[in-house]
């Protein structure tokens, strides 16, 4: 079992990944489990079909018998709609400031669930026990949100969880698409913070399929990159925002397709790919490493061509609600080198016609 702990300045908590990690309920977080008048499961429908049973015996084990309440699967749980159901469901069954929910599922499903705890009753406490490979990054510091049809995550808050638990055995039923989408954001963790860790990543003929104990040992070296930025910025003042890499672009993509038709991290391996050819113009980026990212991408089956029939225009629509635009200027996140981060404001023209040339290059890289 991998463990770290989160550390921010308001909190702590442990983060674990492994097989038989959801033993923990009886010996870790049994004090917690028992002191909630109740508790919650807010459970992805499809994870909850395939592995509701695990999650159950575990926290019966633990001396507790939640409730569960199913959800949408993936990003069709993240809607207004679907955030009043949660409040009300709560508010029906006698939940109070002494409960404590669980998040069961997907990304969506923990951002859902961590942003109904941030507001049912001014806050309650809430465990992240991610079933997917991309919510690796999304269950770890504490951003909550859902969805508008203006925007990506332009709803949420910031609510640390109590704990995080990967019971990494249930990766095993994960669809091809989800597996591509989790490691997008792994990628990106390397991508900005180490250039030997994104080289072996990208040379790896295997990636995005790794062996399971190695796949647990990649992953907690991503959250200990995510944890290391958002214990020294928890509330995205400052070096926070380089975990948004690949995703100005990318959020305007899954906005374009519509939620959930294009995969969060497909899309943000779309963004990477544009960022990477910003960081030409802005930085120490040269083009030979975009169009090896761009190839490895499209080796490893992520669909790059989606975008070649998208036109701009659109999606600078999208980029100019991104909530990292500051006066009208759209912000990206670029790399001086792999490894390196760095924000930048760049100018519409520019941004035109960086996605002119990085539909050039996808098709070049479609054609090697």
């Amino acid at each position: 079992m991998e463990q770290i702990t989160v550390v921010t300045g308001g909190s702590s908590y442990p983060v674990h990944i492994g097989e038989d990690v959801y033993r923990l309920f009886s010996e870790e977080y049994k004090e917690l489990l028992l002191q909630a008048d109740k508790i919650a499961v807010f459970a992805d429908g499809t994870a909850a079909g395939l592995h509701a049973d695990v999650l159950m015996t575990a926290l019966e084990r633990a001396g507790v018998r939640p409730l569960i309440h199913l959800l949408p699967s993936g990003e069709a749980s993240k809607t207004a709609d679907s955030f009043i159901a949660c409040q009300s469901f709560l508010l029906l069954h006698g939940f109070t400031r002494n409960s404590l929910l669980i998040a069961f599922g997907g990304g969506a499903c923990g951002d859902l669930t961590g942003f109904v705890a941030a507001t049912f009753m001014r806050g309650i406490p809430f465990l992240q026990c991610p079933t997917t490979i991309l919510a690796h990054d999304s269950a770890v510091g504490g951003k909550t949100a859902i969805n508008m049809p203006e925007g990506k995550n332009m709803v949420g808050a910031f609510h640390q969880p109590a704990g995080v638990l990967f019971e990494s055995r249930l990766f095993a039923t994960l669809p091809e698409r989800e597996v591509r989408s989790g490691m997008a954001e792994l990628l990106k963790h390397a991508m900005i913070s180490d250039a030997a860790w994104a080289d072996a990543l990208l040379s790896d003929m295997r990636f995005p399929h790794l062996p399971p104990a190695e796949l647990d040992r990649e992953l907690m070296k991503g959250i200990q990159v995510k944890a290391a930025i958002v214990g020294a910025d928890e509330f995205e003042q400052g070096t926070r925002k380089f975990l948004n890499f690949g995703h100005t672009l990318g959020h305007a993509a899954e906005a374009y397709f519509g939620y959930g038709a294009v995969s969060h991290g497909e899309c943000v391996m779309i963004g990477m790919a544009y960022s990477m050819l910003l960081s030409e113009t802005f930085g120490g980026v040269r083009p030979e490493e975009t169009d090896r990212f761009i190839g490895s991408a499209v080796r490893s089956g992520y669909p790059l061509e989606r975008l070649l029939d998208v036109p701009f225009g659109p999606l600078l629509d999208f980029m100019r609600k991104d909530k990292k635009a500051v006066h009208g200027e759209i912000i990206f996140v670029l790399l001086e080198h792999t490894g390196r981060p760095f924000t930048q404001p760049v100018p519409e023209s520019v941004l035109a016609s960086a996605y002119s040339e990085l539909a050039t290059r996808i098709r070049k890289g479609l054609q090697s």
